[in-house]
């Protein structure tokens, strides 16, 4: 997976170009600002995903968006913030944006965001949805689904595609596909995105 990192906080290019370099399925390239990260991406691109920082130079708050959209060489873009409003989350959406990701999350967690957005998901905050998908536990999650079902569940909230959940489990696609159906229909949530913040509220690991 090729991705750039667009943020002005050279501490924190640092020390995610540190934690990437422990995920082999990672290629990352990282600039400062909105100008370098449109050169980078016309002379190095297609990207799969751009993380940028909503405050850093030449954003312009959302418009840098729209802006990496229209070079039509990447792929997915999202929005790396010190601010996780979800007013600003929901606007940063209706730009074109298929993440949102607080800059406080865990390594853990923000390599799994990554993976989720590549997997064609939306990442929002824990908790973005709380209105709409109502916090639940661990022991209710499991009390609703079967054992398999859960399994599926977790390997969803990282970020994982059915095929790679196929893989993982040694069960076929189609299988995975009727799990998720279950999933869906037992958590009553709308889709994988729903389903994945209700198991990352929950701590589902």
């Amino acid at each position: 997976m090729k991705i750039l990192i667009a943020d002005d906080h050279e501490l924190l290019r640092d020390a995610l170009a540190a934690l990437f370099r422990q995920a082999d399925d990672i290629d990352a390239d990282f600039v400062a600002d909105l100008d370098a990260a449109l050169e980078q991406v016309d002379k190095v691109g297609p990207y799969d995903l751009v993380l940028l920082d909503l405050k850093m130079p030449g954003m312009n708050e959302l418009e840098g968006i729209e802006r990496i959209r229209r070079t039509g060489k990447a792929q997915k873009v999202a929005i790396l913030t010190g601010n996780d409003s979800p007013i600003v989350a929901e606007e940063a959406l209706a730009h074109g944006a298929v993440g949102f990701i607080p800059k406080t999350l865990p390594a853990k967690s923000l390599l799994n965001a990554i993976r989720f957005m590549q997997a064609g998901e939306t990442y929002l905050p824990a908790g973005y949805f709380q209105n709409s998908v109502e916090s639940t536990s661990v022991k209710a999650i499991r009390t609703k689904l079967l054992p398999r079902e859960y399994e599926v569940l977790r390997h969803l909230s990282h970020g994982k595609s059915n095929k790679e959940i196929a893989n993982t489990l040694s069960i076929s696609e189609a299988t995975v596909k009727v799990h998720v159906k279950a999933i869906f229909r037992k958590l009553e949530v709308k889709n994988r995105t729903e389903a994945a913040l209700l198991a990352r509220n929950a701590q589902v690991e």
